[in-house]
């Protein structure tokens, strides 16, 4: 018969406390909903806007994407008409942000053309996004890794076009609600 072993070894190995191995929990990925729209010309990409301001509130953050002479400007425009802003929704390239007041007693539309803007929200803290955000409907346009920190809800919008020499005005539309805000997006767009 063999005599129990009294070695340090056997000793720790009949004594070891078990490791205990965490996993690394992934950040809490906010819900989205998608939905694609093809729009075959400019009227139609302004009516697209007329229709989502239906759907906007104060404190709403839209996030517009897409090539130059995508319809970025075209669809704010709707925008601005859906919701009785007063003046005209154009570029705000070279001012960078514009503010239209509402004519209805609705939020304020602010434009905002992030395009030569390089750096991401520490550059765009002069333009106080955040505290015109809670009481305005805010369009960002190229806002993309910008200003995604201004709120967890968000609505992103990818406009796709045919690129080169082409006369081709259809568009795919991508509208990415992202956060429990939009999670009903499909069926209030109907």
């Amino acid at each position: 018969m063999e005599a129990p072993h009294s070695s340090p070894a056997a000793d720790s190995r009949e004594t070891a406390v078990p490791e205990v191995v965490t996993e690394a929990v992934p950040e809490t990925v906010p819900e989205t909903v998608t939905v694609t729209i093809t729009v075959e010309s400019p009227e139609q990409m302004q009516d697209l806007g007329r229709r989502l301001a239906r759907v906007l509130a104060p404190g709403d953050l839209v996030m517009l994407t897409g090539e130059l002479g995508a319809g970025k400007t075209t669809l704010t425009r709707g925008l601005g008409e859906g919701l009785g802003v007063r003046g005209a929704v154009t570029s705000p390239t070279f001012v960078i942000a514009r503010v239209h007041p509402s004519l209805v007693e609705g939020p304020a539309l602010v434009h905002v053309d992030a395009y030569r803007l390089g750096g991401g929200l520490d550059e765009m803290e002069d333009l106080d996004l955040d505290v015109s955000l809670p009481e305005s409907v805010v369009v960002v346009e190229w806002g993309d890794g910008k200003v995604e920190e201004l709120s967890d809800d968000r609505l992103r919008v990818l406009i796709d076009r045919a690129t080169g020499d082409t006369d081709d005005e259809r568009r795919e539309v991508t509208l990415v609600g992202i956060g429990e805000r939009w999670k009903g997006l499909r069926e209030d767009l109907v």
